[in-house]
């Protein structure tokens, strides 16, 4: 899996801080009424990606669950601030082999 290194997550928080500043600073500036913050795992098998986010709920004390047909998530609430991690299955459409 490959993630954010240390300095790249070091700026990913350094620019949600700021963001959070930006829009406390400026209560003219319109606001979403919630934000999702999105991880997928990358690379590897149905099984690999499913296991990465028990790991990842395992961390953030979070129940993994299927979210619909062959996407597992685990999610993190802070208010309307959500953190999820996503793996998306690799499944075909049985309506696909219909034109074969």
């Amino acid at each position: 899996m490959s993630y954010a290194s240390q300095d790249e997550r070091s700026r990913l928080i350094d620019g949600l801080r700021a963001l959070a500043q930006f829009l406390h600073d400026h209560p003219e500036v319109p606001a979403p009424r919630w934000a999702d913050i999105l991880l997928f795992p990358l690379d590897g098998t149905d099984e690999e990606k499913r296991a990465e986010i028990d790991m990842i709920a395992s961390h953030i004390g979070a129940e993994p669950r299927e979210i619909v047909s062959g996407h597992y998530s685990a999610s993190l609430y802070f208010g309307p601030v959500q953190y999820r991690a996503v793996a998306i299955g690799e499944h075909q459409d049985s309506s696909d082999k219909e034109g074969e």
